[in-house]
């Protein structure tokens, strides 16, 4: 080769990787909220060396809903800190992804290095050491994630178990301001001082915390399940009175109840369930600041729902706060309406919509007859169908029988309104599983 044709050889490939390096900046610092799709099984191929062979089905195996800015956080952020989220998984995968929001940071966040493995035990920071993997982002260890942005992580090659707790770490050595999180996580987190990302003992994290922070969901390759399962609801489906530490929400129930049906050998969808439960959400009203803390079920909807992967049902259990928290009487139909519009955009996308009745709160502080009429509305129009393609009479299944208006007593926490992990149970338990077959209707 002459000197000249090596000289434009080289041109061409500083060309090409300069491109690169360019399309990978854009695609981070271009997204408008949704995922930034650079991982295996979106049509490209994988930039991380120990991503998985493309077989099986990317669904979410646990997600959570981006719900504020985390008060005391505005200065320093979470600033050359160690942020060791737990989750829990409903189904299993041989590979995974996951996706980090800063939803409500006012600076760029900027993580520098983050790790993914299977924790050691219930209740600890410490993983299984052969499974720890680092996270990878456009192929680098690193990823700049705008103010009011999310991205997506590449694939991973990792053996996920269903049912387990895994460990997401993320580290970031400066601050972007306030940091975007999901305050009633009912399971403890870990953080630590400095770069610890990497460490499989989880001696460093001394600092527990209640919270999810930045983490937002995470997918797995999976050959146990063929599709996703969405809960959307308020503090009911947040599982904000139930044990932390146990998974005793009523979508975790319902995932172990589904799994172990299909188990037995009964004909029914495999699904994973994500839940993004809100506690205080409503249909119709934002929370305050830009953006909105603890925005309405319809403002989130296609973030929090259509935006999941792979998702085919959709169970929506929301509107007791819109009676509770309006100071004057709410009005049904507006509820009804927003209930309606939230089907239209899921039927939009062939997404199956399951919708639950409100439960009763006779005895809590916001109870008046009233109120309980507005309910009561809106409970006839969702049972006569004329709201969701079928219907998860939570109502009926957590009701005292002798006064309809409260809950029994074994099913209540005791504030009158949310449910204990024997009620959460048998939300769960009542849920028609028949209904997650099919597809959405042509019209409803």
């Amino acid at each position: 080769m002459t000197r000249g044709r090596g000289y434009a050889l080289l041109a061409l490939v500083v060309a090409a990787i300069v491109a690169l390096s360019t399309a990978i900046y854009v695609g981070v610092a271009s997204d408008d909220g949704l995922r930034n799709r650079n991982a295996l099984g979106d049509g490209r191929a994988p930039h991380n060396s120990a991503a998985p062979a493309s077989t099986g089905t990317w669904v979410g195996t646990w997600s959570t809903s981006p719900s504020a800015a985390e008060p005391g956080t505005e200065t320093t952020g979470m600033a050359d800190r160690s942020v060791r989220n737990v989750v829990h998984t409903s189904v299993g995968g041989t590979g995974a992804r996951v996706t980090l929001s800063n939803l409500y940071g006012q600076s760029p966040l900027n993580i520098t290095r983050a790790t993914i493995a299977v924790s050691a035990g219930s209740g600890t920071a410490a993983a299984l050491a052969d499974t720890m993997r680092q996270l990878t982002f456009g192929g680098g260890p690193t990823v700049v994630i705008p103010p009011g942005r999310q991205v997506m992580s590449d694939a991973v090659r990792v053996a996920v178990p269903h049912d387990s707790d895994v460990l997401i770490t993320t580290y970031t050595p400066t601050s972007s301001g306030p940091v975007t999180y999901h305050r009633h996580a009912r399971q403890v987190s870990y953080v630590a001082q400095g770069d610890h990302t990497q460490d499989a003992t989880g001696t460093p994290y001394t600092e527990r915390t209640g919270s999810w922070r930045y983490l937002t969901a995470l997918d797995v390759l999976s050959n146990e399940s063929d599709g996703t399962i969405v809960a959307l609801g308020d503090s009911l489906t947040d599982g904000i009175t139930s044990t932390p530490d146990t998974n005793s929400r009523w979508t975790d129930v319902l995932s172990d109840r589904l799994r172990a049906q299909i188990a037995a050998g009964r004909d029914l969808p495999r699904y994973s369930v994500v839940n993004q439960g809100i506690s205080g959400n409503q249909v119709l009203a934002d929370g305050l600041g830009r953006p909105a803390d603890n925005p309405s079920g319809l403002n989130r909807f296609g973030r929090d729902v259509m935006e999941r992967t792979n998702v085919k049902v959709v169970v929506i259990d929301l509107g007791v706060n819109d009676i509770l928290r309006n100071p004057r009487l709410a009005d049904p139909n507006a509820i009804l309406n927003g209930l309606r519009t939230m089907v239209g955009q899921a039927h939009a996308r062939g997404v199956k919509v399951v919708g639950a009745t409100l439960m009763p709160f006779y005895g809590h502080r916001g109870y008046t007859e009233a109120r309980e009429a507005v309910r009561q509305t809106i409970n006839a129009e969702i049972r006569a169908g004329r709201v969701f393609d079928a219907v998860a009479d939570f109502d009926q299944a957590l009701r005292d029988p002798y006064d309809p208006r409260r809950l029994r007593a074994d099913y209540d926490s005791g504030d009158h309104l949310h449910p204990s992990d024997k009620g959460y149970a048998r939300m769960a338990e009542s849920f028609d599983l028949e209904t997650l077959k099919g597809s959405a209707p042509a019209e409803l």
